[in-house]
């Protein structure tokens, strides 16, 4: 392996990690309506279990509705049991024709336990960027033979950099999430 090429695996490593505590992040309530929150949950339909997105249109017709228009009608009790099991703290509303999800405020004592849950999935990211620099490191030093003292010395500063600059954004993305849970 050269070290074009083990640059190229950790920066390619920590930009999927950043990707992954966004997704996560997406799907964390904040009082605000928004389609992520409803993308883990999955509906029994047609003798399968699929995921929501699979049998309607879902939309925020304002910030504190979710609407979901299911596309057959007759898996309507489907769409609604499965948001009912799925723990959100979402009520949905049927007529029949639309599911209504309101979204209820959060008390501040939420507020405060979803921000330690952000906290949470940021430190296990960052756990990740960190395995990614130490199996980096691992790798230039299977190549440390072929490269002079001096390459050697800046290839693992350009590592230490490079996850620096990761766990900065990652905080970064935190503190924003953590301003965005606490303004609503």
């Amino acid at each position: 392996m050269s070290w074009e090429q083990i640059k190229a695996d950790m920066q390619n490593n920590m930009v999927k990690a950043e990707e992954a505590l966004k997704k996560e992040f997406a799907g964390l309530r904040t009082g605000r309506a928004s389609t992520a929150l409803l993308d883990g949950i999955m509906v029994e339909a047609y003798g399968s279990v699929v995921p929501l997105n699979q049998v309607g249109n879902v939309s925020v017709p304002d910030a504190r509705t979710l609407s979901i228009s299911v596309w057959d009608k007759s898996l309507i009790k489907s769409v609604e049991k499965a948001i009912t099991e799925a723990n959100l703290g979402l009520n949905p509303m049927n007529d029949g024709q639309l599911i209504r999800l309101p979204i209820p405020p959060l008390s501040e004592e939420r507020r405060m336990e979803i921000v330690k849950i952000a906290g949470r999935y940021t430190e296990e990211v960052r756990v990740s960027v960190r395995n990614y620099r130490r199996e980096a490191l691992d790798a230039l030093k299977a190549i440390k033979d072929s490269l002079s003292e001096d390459d050697y010395k800046r290839f693992e500063k350009e590592i230490q950099d490079l996850t620096d600059k990761t766990i900065a954004k990652l905080d970064e993305n935190l503190k924003n999430k953590e301003n965005e849970i606490k303004q609503v």
